[in-house]
């Protein structure tokens, strides 16, 4: 096509090769409407002899100038889009081009900014979603959630609900969306803070505000009958009695945790913190599982023990997603940090030492 390709491709400097490529990329451009496959082909062989030694500037120009052509050179895009400079693959990875089989391979090996991209394009499947879900960030789950042109399994759709139980923002995001199954929006409606229940009844369309009234309406049935107030009196003297007889253990709250003892559960956490039973009720009864490992570490609780406090809280079961967090953060919390907020409660209530 030009007379000196050949030894621009051989023996070209970087600059003469990135001239030789932005005029080759223009001489595509103007014809590609018109090119057959066989044409599409050579450009493709020409571009990527060019490509293969040339600095990241260059490459992303090219990115950006193939990526809204509909019979961009395949072999070229596919390069590009494995190119771990996002400047490079972005462009093309939010496009039309790729193969699913090739999006996937690439959303299973590359960071962030690769996965962030592909939940941007204007139509993602279910595998890839399923991937993008698997692996990605916040950003990421935010971008696909919000993506109307992207397909979600039902896994998908689980896995998001599982990570918006501790994210007000994507549980929004996911349940505005018309895709969801009936049975895991009930189950989003269930988790989700009161705040986040309003926003999806404010901007649900009108003939699915009265489902989402009806479905509101039994969760706080179904709360209601659970927060329905607890007399600890029995609990607490039992409780005391023991503690006084040989001092309560971490084993007594373990067990109690695990018997489906609640009332016993949160008088022994009240006597060994020495926090009101009230506060510990109204603490274990909140939306986070936060105030549970800081009443259990500043007493100097395994794991074990905490996550069976944590399963023995009123409402659904925490997802397996939600455990490995509060794992996650109960390892990072130190005793002084837990102490310094539990003399907080102590005080506030009167009850400091």
């Amino acid at each position: 096509m030009l007379p000196e390709l050949e030894d621009v491709v051989q023996h070209g400097s970087a600059e003469k090769r990135a001239e030789t490529l932005r005029r080759i990329t223009t001489l595509f451009l103007d014809g590609a409407p018109a090119f057959n496959d066989h044409h599409v082909a050579l450009f493709d062989d020409v571009i990527g002899c060019l490509i293969a030694e040339i600095e990241a500037k260059a490459l992303a120009e090219l990115a950006r100038r193939l990526a809204p052509v509909e019979n961009a050179p395949a072999k070229v895009v596919a390069t590009l889009a494995k190119n771990d400079d996002i400047d490079v693959a972005g462009p093309v990875l939010r496009a039309g081009h790729l193969s699913d089989p090739d999006l996937i391979a690439i959303a299973e090996t590359k960071g962030q900014e690769h996965l962030l991209a592909m939940a941007k394009r204007a139509s993602v499947s279910e595998a890839l979603s399923d991937v993008l879900v698997n692996r990605g960030d916040r950003n990421v789950a935010y971008s696909i959630a919000d993506n109307r042109g992207a397909n979600l399994s039902e896994r998908a759709f689980t896995n998001l609900i599982d990570r918006a139980q501790q994210d007000g923002d994507l549980a929004e995001k996911v349940g505005q969306r018309t895709d969801i199954p009936p049975r895991l929006f009930r189950q989003l409606l269930l988790q989700a803070s009161e705040v986040v229940q309003r926003r999806l009844l404010a901007a649900a369309r009108p003939e699915t505000q009265a489902e989402i009234r009806r479905i509101l309406a039994k969760v706080t049935d179904e709360v209601g009958a659970k927060a329905a107030p607890r007399n600890y009196t029995a609990a607490l003297a039992a409780v005391r009695a023991l503690h006084k007889e040989r001092k309560l253990t971490e084993a007594d709250v373990a067990n109690y945790a695990e018997g489906g003892k609640y009332e016993e559960t949160i008088a022994a956490l009240s006597t060994i913190c020495a926090v009101p039973v009230e506060v510990v009720d109204r603490l274990m009864n909140g939306e986070r599982a936060d105030p549970v490992l800081i009443l259990a570490r500043s007493a100097n609780f395994g794991w074990p023990t905490v996550k069976s406090v944590i399963n023995s809280r009123p409402g659904p079961k925490p997802s397996q997603t939600v455990i490995d967090a509060a794992h996650e953060n109960f390892e990072r919390l130190t005793a002084a940090t837990a102490q310094r907020v539990v003399r907080f409660w102590q005080v506030r209530q009167g009850t400091g030492e």
